[in-house]
């Protein structure tokens, strides 16, 4: 399976994409919203997206919101991973189309079950 880590902080990428490595994903990486979706539109056999709310140029829920709005990604699964932990940004984001939403500082087992949420993970 293959899974793109989307956020500004390179070392929030790097331990992101470990723990998916470990889970037995192959992993991509982009730093702002509008790098994820080029990548997306080059590799549209992407299965996951963990996605921050808080970037440059094209934040979280904007990323959430280009991919719900276009046909080309229908079973792309799609977590949000940030520090935003107001109920109505979760509401947001669950409303916009992403599965699931996690908030930072988080676990590897957080990230475990989230993966067996959505079915990505024994």
């Amino acid at each position: 399976m293959k899974a793109l880590v989307v956020d500004d902080s390179r070392a929030m990428r790097m331990l992101l994409s470990t723990m998916l490595r470990e889970f037995g994903f192959d992993v991509a990486q982009a730093c702002h919203g509008r790098e994820a979706l080029a990548h997306l539109m080059a590799h549209p056999d992407v299965d996951l997206a963990l996605i921050d709310w808080n970037m440059p140029e094209m934040n979280g829920l904007e990323l959430v919101e280009a991919v719900r709005a276009g046909a080309h990604w229908p079973s792309l699964r799609m977590m949000m991973v940030t520090t935003e932990t107001e109920m109505d940004q979760m509401t947001r984001a669950l409303m916009a189309g992403a599965h699931e939403y996690v908030m930072k500082p988080f676990t590897r087992a957080v990230i475990e079950q989230k993966l067996r949420v959505l079915g990505l993970a024994a």
